[in-house]
């Protein structure tokens, strides 16, 4: 059966929507992250159920956020790993009542037929992706509220997931090369970028200056026929490397630094993965990776690029022994990476 991985859904008997957040899974959970819960008042709804998302936006504070709730009335999805050494929420197993595969419910409406005007347009976004790409459709899949069908064509984005490294280095070339020219895609404007920027201004770190330099470089997002989009590469079996408990991770403490990045091949997942050198920081620095838990870092920074940090020291003790730094982690303060100046 095929492996629990980031951006996949699980429905819980009590009828919740948690979204998967990474690779690593114990035998009898699934970690995963609370956002749409049923509700009247609801936005969202499939058949004649409502939902209501719980979280206004992916961040670390806004998960965390959920744990309350979970707490008072769902306490058996509050877990204290023992391998990361943290409070996250997760799924038992046995409280499973339906899993979403991106791939598998792409697949339901390119070949049963789109059922609304969200769909249709899916199909056509597909179908161009496809093409630039010479990628197939089972390279792809769909995430969010259309995985799970609760979707409104009013309002719902379309968030489409890439199985693998090599089709999605295939669609980001193949996306770059058309920037500047007359197509159904569109990056952002400059308009919407200063948008962008100014609306995560409170969420990290970060001057408006610095995300900018983030809004230039993002390739995996867009509009098609007036619809935002995002493209989420994701790793597929065989490129999941560690098992859960292979390794543990004990958190040091909070540090800042800088250094140079010396392979970012593995920062086009989440979590994005920056192996460095050259680090120079009071703690941290024996550091060999910088790894970020926050979408806004990954696929950011070049081999050879200067990058400055604050973040979560963290040993990690096991497979493969060393020292990380961690950004935007569980009962983490806000944290960043970016380009040195």
């Amino acid at each position: 059966m095929e492996r629990p991985k980031d951006r996949d859904f699980v429905e819980t008997v009590e009828g919740l929507l948690f979204c998967v957040v990474g690779y690593l899974h114990p035998p009898d959970r699934i970690m995963a992250y609370l956002k749409y819960v049923p509700s009247e008042e609801g936005r969202w709804s499939r058949d004649e159920t409502r939902y209501s998302r719980v979280i206004p936006f992916y961040h670390v504070s806004q998960v965390e956020k959920t744990y309350d709730y979970l707490r008072e009335r769902y306490p058996e999805y509050i877990f204290e790993c023992p391998v990361s050494n943290i409070t996250v929420s997760s799924v038992p197993r046995d409280k499973v009542k339906a899993y979403y595969r991106p791939r598998d419910r792409l697949g339901e409406i390119v070949e049963g037929g789109p059922k609304d005007e969200l769909e249709w347009k899916l199909t056509d976004l597909v179908t161009i992706l496809t093409g630039l790409s010479g990628l197939g459709v089972g390279d792809l899949g769909i995430t969010g509220s259309m995985l799970t069908a609760s979707h409104s064509p009013e309002f719902s984005d379309m968030d489409i997931t890439i199985h693998g490294r090599e089709a999605s280095i295939r669609l980001k070339e193949a996306l770059l090369k058309t920037r500047g020219e007359e197509s159904l895609i569109q990056p952002y404007n400059a308009s919407k970028k200063e948008d962008w920027s100014t609306s995560r201004a409170g969420r990290f770190p970060l001057g408006f200056a610095d995300l900018m330099d983030f809004a230039e470089r993002r390739w995996n997002y867009g509009v098609f026929r007036d619809t935002y989009f995002s493209l989420h590469p994701v790793r597929t079996d065989d490129e999941i490397t560690e098992e859960y408990g292979e390794n543990i991770y004990r958190r040091i403490g909070e540090v800042t630094g800088r250094a140079r990045v010396a392979d970012s091949s593995e920062s086009i997942y989440l979590p994005a993965i920056y192996r460095v050198e050259d680090v120079v920081s009071d703690k941290a620095a024996g550091a060999t990776e910088i790894v970020s838990y926050e979408g806004l870092f990954c696929d950011m920074f070049e081999e050879g690029e200067t990058v400055v940090f604050g973040g979560s020291l963290e040993r990690v003790e096991g497979k493969r022994s060393h020292l990380r730094v961690v950004v935007g982690g569980a009962g983490s303060r806000p944290s960043y990476i970016k380009r040195a100046v």
